[in-house]
């Protein structure tokens, strides 16, 4: 009956770390999202004139170094 509990208890851990890694990978996904949307309205901002050119380039290095941390997944999303 142990060795039934502790299958079953390896199981559910190894679940609950799937569902973890999934979860991580999602949120790291809507952080990538968000940074290239950060990208654009920085673009857009500087080209309409009340933006600048740094912190256009400030989100791209945002997005850089997420890039280095997670993949470049977001970008081949879009």
């Amino acid at each position: 009956m142990a060795g039934f509990l502790d299958r079953a208890k390896e199981q559910v851990q190894q679940g609950l770390n799937q569902g973890k890694q999934k979860l991580d990978e999602v949120q790291a996904q809507r952080a990538g999202a968000d940074l290239l949307k950060k990208i654009g309205a920085a673009y857009y901002a500087e080209r309409r004139g009340s933006g600048t050119p740094e912190a256009t380039q400030r989100a791209v290095q945002e997005l850089e170094s997420h890039i280095a941390v997670h993949g470049d997944g977001v970008l081949r999303q879009h």
